[in-house]
């Protein structure tokens, strides 16, 4: 529930900070072409950041390293950008590893996407493990003058190799928004969203009697550390 809010509001942000509208309009003072958003990462938040730029009318690229997302992207009106990925270890659905050489051929790949992009949107992130980096500061020198980067994976690291914690910086005349935790800023939505995730996780672990100690169960199994105040091992 937190990374979807965060997804919708990392749009709201890069278009703030971008000098450009997200629709076309066509006006008595000429066609304003939309913007091009660049989402790295097709997970809960970048879905949703899919979504919401579409829906304000900017023209959605979208690359991740798991081909089977590239449906749900198109379900979602945004234009999948696919490469071939070499090995890359999936666990519950998420990236757990990924290789140096498929990063490199996916910023090979983006390079050109990234120079066509006026907001380029990151949302990379492997569990317990720094961010990888997905756009280089070379790769910024290349991007347009007023463009925007937004790094959601600046907690652990950030996604773009000059993104700054906490901060909103222009370099080499891209504006690049590291501003953290970001559900923080959907205060009412993302407490009440998070209240019920976890009513729902303890009602599911335990009855009226106490907790269930289903312990084959996925949820059960995947979540316990102590039983009876014995640790786990």
């Amino acid at each position: 529930s937190q990374a979807n809010l965060a997804g919708y509001k990392a749009v709201i942000l890069g278009a703030h900070h971008s000098a450009r509208i997200f629709p076309m309009l066509m006006t008595a003072a000429g066609t304003i072409t939309p913007s091009k958003v660049l989402i790295f990462g097709a997970g809960v938040a970048g879905l949703q950041a899919i979504g919401t730029a579409k829906r304000l009318g900017a023209v959605v690229e979208v690359t991740d390293i798991r081909p089977e997302t590239k449906e749900q992207v198109e379900s979602l009106g945004g234009k999948f950008i696919s490469f071939d990925t070499g090995e890359v270890k999936i666990e519950g659905g998420y990236v757990k590893e990924t290789s140096e050489d498929t990063l490199k051929k996916q910023r090979e790949i983006l390079g050109k996407h990234l120079a066509a992009a006026d907001i380029a949107i990151t949302t990379a992130l492997i569990p317990g493990k720094k961010a990888p980096i997905l756009i280089t500061e070379d790769m910024v020198k290349t991007m347009k003058l007023g463009s925007v980067i937004v790094d959601m994976a600046v907690e652990q690291g950030g996604n773009c190799e000059i993104s700054e914690a906490g901060k909103v910086v222009v370099k080499h005349g891209v504006k690049i928004v590291g501003e953290v935790n970001l559900p923080s800023q959907l205060a009412q939505n993302a407490s009440e969203s998070y209240s019920k995730n976890i009513y729902a996780f303890l009602t599911h672990l335990a009855n009226k009697d106490g907790f269930k100690w289903e312990m084959e169960e996925e949820i059960t199994k995947g979540t316990l550390i102590c039983k009876e105040g014995n640790l786990l091992k």
